[in-house]
C-alpha cells in the first residue's frame, strides 16, 4: 500500500498536461512607481531585506499564505513531445533588460547592503494567499493556452520569458545573491511593470486581479510576490551538469555503490493495490463512508474511539501474499550487487520482505501489516494471524484481553471498556503516531553516505520522507522514476512511465548480468527488448518517457487495478 498513511498529500494528476502553467492574480492599479509611493517605500531592497518588516506591512498576507499560488511555469522548456505553442517575450525581455542596463549605477546607490540570502522555501506551506475579505485571490490556470490569454502590462498579463532568459536570470540569482541581483535586475525607480516583469524573468507569471485595497497595499503586494518567487528560486536544487541522458543514467546505476532508494505506491499499483490519492485510489474509495475526510480512516484517535471504521475498509489495502512486482526485483538486484545503501518505502504492504530485501537494508517509513499489536496490553503478533479477520471485515481482537474482559464482566456487567479495548491495530502508522524510530536513527548517517538517489513511484509531497531529496548533498545525483513528473523537485534525470516498464528497460540495457529475477521480466521487455522504448520529451527538464510498444501486456496491466477496485 500507498505513501502517506499518516501524512497529508496530493498527488499529480498525469493526464492535465494543461496544469503545469500556474498563474498569479496581480492589478496594475496601483501607484506607477516606488518612489511615487508616498515615500513608504524607497526601494524593493529595503523590503526584501527584513522580512519581519514585510510581514507587518502585509498582515493579513503571511509568507505561508503564497506558497500554494507561487508556482513556477515548469513548461518553460520546450516539449519535445507535444510540441506545445507556447510563446516567449524575447522583445520585453530585451526591453528590461536596457532599462534595467541603464539604471544600474543608480539601483546601486539606494540598495541597503549586507542583505542575506532569501529564507528557505517550504514546500509545505500551501495555504493559499487570501485578500482582506478571507477569498483566495490567486488561483490556477483553466488550462488556456498562453497565446490566447497573455497581454501586456497594460492590458492582462506579462508574458512568460523564454527558457533561455529564466535560466540566465535563476542562475545569476543563485550565484550573485538577491542584493547585486535586485542591484542589476531592477531600475532605481521601480514600476508595477518593472516588478511584475522580473517575476516573468525568474519563470512565473501572473493572471490581472482587480484589487479594492489602497495603492500602497498594491505596490507591497508586487514586492512579496518578487520575494517568493526570489525565496523559491533560491532554494531549488541545481541539476548536475554531468547526469542529463538516459544513457547518464545507465552509468550511475552501473558506478554508484551506496544507493539510496525512496519508494511509493507506484511500485505495487501493478499487483492490483490501489494508491491513495489518485483518481481511483483508496481515499476516492472510502468516500461513501461520508467522512469530513477520508483519511480520518487512518487517524489514531478516531481508531481508538471506533475501531469498526478502519477495519470496514481495511481490506482493500490488505497485501497480497508472497508476491512482488519487477520493480521489487529491481531493488533486491541492487541489494545483491552491493549497490543498495537503505530503501526508505513509505508502502505497507511489506511486499520488498517477499521480494528478498533484508530487513537491514530497509526503513518502513510508515510500518506495515507485517505484526499487530493490542492497544491494550501490548502484545505482538504476526501479520497473518488476523489476515481472515481483516478480510472478513471484522475487527481482530487479542485473546488474553477478550478473556480478561469476559473474566470481569462475569463480575460485573455494568463495566465500562473502550471501544477499541483488546483490538489489533496493524504495526502502520497512523495519523497522530510518530515515525518508527529507525527512521531517525539511519537517515541522517545514510544521506551523508549515499552516492546516488534514486526515488521511485511516489510524489514526495508527504514529510519528512519527501524532505529526504532536499537533504540529499548538492553533487549527489538524483534519478526519478514515476509515472508522472514531479514539479517541485529538480532530479537530475526523470524516467517517466509505468515503474514496472522502466525497471525492465534499466536492466535489460545494463546487459545479460542484471536481468531482473522476476518471472514477467520477458515478457515486459521482449526476448531482445523489442517491447520497450525511451524517447526524449523535454530537454530543459530532462525528462524521458518508457513505453511498451506491447498493447496486449500493458492493456492487461492496466486492468488489474480496475478489476481490483471492483473487487473490494
Amino acid at each position: 500500500m500507498s505513501d502517506g498513511t499518516a501524512h497529508n498529500s496530493d498527488s499529480r494528476d498525469g493526464n492535465n498536461d494543461d496544469d503545469d502553467v500556474i498563474y498569479l492574480n496581480v492589478d496594475f492599479s496601483g501607484p506607477a512607481s516606488l518612489e511615487e509611493d508616498g515615500g513608504a517605500i524607497n526601494h524593493v531592497q529595503d523590503l526584501l531585506d527584513e522580512q519581519n518588516d514585510v510581514n507587518m506591512a502585509m498582515a493579513d498576507s503571511s509568507e505561508a499564505d503564497l506558497e500554494d499560488d507561487l508556482e513556477e511555469w515548469e513548461g518553460f522548456g520546450e516539449d519535445v513531445e507535444k510540441g506545445s505553442d507556447r510563446r516567449s517575450s524575447d522583445d520585453h525581455v530585451e526591453e528590461n533588460d536596457k532599462r534595467s542596463a541603464e539604471s544600474v549605477e543608480n539601483t546601486k546607490s539606494s540598495v541597503r547592503k549586507g542583505s542575506g540570502e532569501p529564507s528557505r522555501y517550504s514546500r509545505n506551506d500551501v495555504n493559499g494567499c487570501k485578500d482582506s475579505e478571507g477569498s483566495i485571490v490567486l488561483e490556477e490556470s483553466d488550462g488556456a493556452s498562453l497565446d490566447e490569454s497573455i497581454g501586456d502590462v497594460e492590458g492582462n498579463l506579462i508574458p512568460p520569458a523564454s527558457p533561455e532568459v529564466v535560466e540566465k536570470t535563476r542562475l545569476f540569482l543563485k550565484k550573485h545573491g538577491s542584493v547585486r541581483f535586485l542591484e542589476t535586475y531592477l531600475p532605481t525607480t521601480a514600476t508595477a511593470s518593472d516588478i511584475v516583469g522580473l517575476i516573468s524573468k525568474l519563470g512565473f507569471v501572473l493572471r490581472q486581479q482587480s484589487y479594492m485595497e489602497d495603492d500602497n497595499r498594491n505596490i507591497m503586494e508586487y514586492v512579496k510576490i518578487l520575494q517568493h518567487a526570489m525565496t523559491k528560486v533560491s532554494a531549488e536544487r541545481d541539476r548536475l551538469p554531468t547526469a542529463k541522458t538516459f544513457e547518464d543514467a545507465l552509468d550511475l546505476i552501473q558506478k554508484s555503490h551506496k544507493i539510496l532508494v525512496i519508494t511509493g505506491a507506484g511500485i505495487s499499483t501493478s499487483l492490483g493495490i490501489p494508491d491513495f490519492r489518485s483518481s481511483q485510489g483508496f481515499y476516492s474509495m472510502v468516500q461513501h463512508l461520508g467522512l469530513s475526510d477520508p483519511q480520518e480512516v487512518f487517524d489514531l484517535l478516531i481508531f481508538n474511539s471506533d475501531p469498526s471504521l478502519f477495519y470496514s475498509i481495511a481490506h482493500m489495502v490488505l497485501p497480497p501474499e508472497n508476491t512482488f512486482s519487477p520493480l521489487h526485483s529491481f531493488i533486491y538486484l541492487l541489494q545483491q550487487k552491493g549497490k543498495l545503501l537503505r530503501n526508505y518505502t513509505q508502502n505497507i504492504d511489506n511486499l520488498e520482505s517477499y521480494a528478498g530485501i533484508v530487513p537491514e537494508k530497509m526503513v518502513q517509513c510508515h510500518g506495515s501489516f507485517a505484526t499487530a499489536t493490542c492497544v491494550t496490553c501490548r502484545n505482538t503478533v504476526a501479520g497473518e494471524t488476523i489476515f481472515k479477520t481483516i478480510r472478513q471485515k471484522e475487527i481482530p481482537y487479542c485473546p488474553r484481553c477478550e478473556a480478561k474482559k469476559k473474566s470481569i464482566l462475569k463480575k460485573n456487567d455494568d463495566y465500562y471498556f473502550p471501544e477499541s479495548y483488546g483490538v489489533y491495530k496493524p504495526d502502520i502508522t497512523f495519523f497522530g503516531e510518530a515515525l518508527p524510530s529507525r527512521f531517525h536513527d539511519l537517515i541522517n548517517t545514510d544521506i551523508s553516505e549515499c552516492d546516488l538517489l534514486i526515488s521511485i513511484g511516489t510524489s514526495l509531497k508527504v514529510a519528512p520522507v519527501a524532505d529526504i531529496v532536499d537533504k540529499i548533498p548538492q553533487n549527489i545525483p538524483q534519478i526519478l522514476i514515476n509515472r508522472d513528473p514531479i514539479d517541485h523537485c529538480n532530479f537530475d534525470i526523470s524516467l517517466l512511465g509505468y515503474c514496472d516498464d522502466v525497471a525492465a528497460l534499466i536492466s535489460h540495457r545494463l546487459g545479460d548480468d542484471w536481468k531482473l529475477p522476476h518471472k514477467d521480466f520477458d515478457i515486459i521487455r521482449g526476448k531482445d527488448g523489442e517491447n520497450l522504448t525511451v524517447r526524449l520529451i523535454n530537454s530543459q527538464l530532462r525528462e524521458y518517457k518508457i513505453e511498451s510498444n506491447d498493447a496486449e501486456q500493458r492493456s492487461k496491466e492496466e486492468h488489474i487495478a480496475e478489476e481490483h477496485n471492483m473487487n473490494v
